[in-house]
C-alpha cells in the first residue's frame, strides 16, 4: 500500500460508514476504490468485510449509548443470517457480473418502494412486542439475507431495513440499531471464510476499518438525534444513487 492510499481509504471509509449506518450502499463506494487500488475483485470483496465489522461495532456502541438497542432480539435475528452468510461467502468468487448488477438495480427499486410505503402503524418501534409468527418469518428471511450478504454485501442494508420495517413494523431508528448488529455478526463469519481462502488484504482492510468505524459512530448518533424523517430522506437518496450507479 502506497502512502497516498492511506488518506483516500480512510476518508472513503468515514463516508461509507456514515451512509451504511443510516441506510446502506456504502460498499458501492468502498469496493470500487479497493479495486482501483489494485486488489482483485474477490480480494476487495473479502477485504471490505473488515471495515464492515468495524463500522457495525462502533454503530452498535453508538446506538447502545443512546438507549436504542435490544441485543437479545438482534442476536436471535443474527443466528439464521450467520448460517446464510457462511453459505454465501463460500460461493463468493466474482462480484463484477454485469447481469447481476442489472438485477440488483431492480431489487433496489423494489426495496425503495417497500421503505417509502413502510406499512407500520403509529406506535411502532417497540422492540419487545413481536409475535411468534413475526419472529419465525423474520428468521427465515434473515437466512436468505445472510446468503446474499455473505456473497456480495452491496446493498444488504437496504434489504435488511425493508424486511424489518415490513415484518416487525419497527421505526427506522430501531430498525437501524438491529441492522448494524445483524450485519456485524454475520460478516464476522463471512470474513473467516474469505480469510481462510486467502481473499483478504489486512493492511488496506484495517485502514478502511478505522474510517468506517468512525463513520458508523457518527452515523448512529446522527440517526438518533435527527430521527426517522431524516433517515428516510438519506435512505431514499442512497437507494436512487445506487440504482443509477448500477444501471449506468
Amino acid at each position: 500500500m502506497e502512502i497516498w492510499h492511506i488518506p483516500v481509504v480512510f476518508f472513503a471509509g468515514i463516508l461509507a460508514g456514515f451512509i451504511n449506518t443510516l441506510a446502506g450502499g456504502g460498499s458501492l463506494l468502498t469496493l470500487p476504490i479497493l479495486i482501483f487500488l489494485g486488489l482483485p475483485t474477490a480480494v476487495a470483496n473479502g477485504t471490505n468485510r473488515i471495515a464492515i465489522i468495524a463500522q457495525c461495532a462502533f454503530a452498535v456502541a453508538g446506538f447502545k449509548k443512546k438507549g436504542v438497542s435490544n441485543f437479545k432480539l438482534s442476536l436471535l435475528f443474527s443466528t439464521p443470517a450467520i448460517i446464510g452468510a457462511i453459505i454465501g461467502a463460500c460461493f463468493a468468487v466474482d462480484i463484477s457480473d454485469v447481469l447481476f448488477k442489472r438485477v440488483l438495480a431492480v431489487i433496489m427499486i423494489l426495496v425503495l418502494g417497500l421503505i417509502l410505503w413502510n406499512p407500520r402503524q403509529d406506535g411502532g418501534g417497540n422492540s419487545n412486542s413481536l409475535g411468534r409468527r413475526q419472529l419465525i418469518t423474520a428468521m427465515i428471511v434473515f437466512f436468505f439475507i445472510g446468503i446474499y450478504g455473505g456473497f456480495i454485501q452491496v446493498g444488504v442494508g437496504f434489504i435488511i431495513i425493508a424486511s424489518l420495517t415490513t415484518i416487525t413494523k419497527f421505526n427506522l431508528v430501531v430498525t437501524n440499531s438491529h441492522k448494524v448488529f445483524i450485519a456485524g455478526i454475520y460478516t464476522i463469519f463471512a470474513l473467516i471464510v474469505f480469510a481462510f481462502n486467502g481473499k483478504v488484504c489486512w493492511e488496506i482492510g484495517l485502514c478502511l476499518a478505522a474510517g468506517m468505524g468512525l463513520g458508523g459512530w457518527i452515523g448512529s448518533h446522527w440517526a438518533v438525534a435527527k430521527g426517522e424523517r431524516w433517515i428516510r430522506l438519506v435512505l431514499t437518496i442512497c437507494v436512487v444513487a445506487m440504482v443509477i450507479k448500477l444501471i449506468v
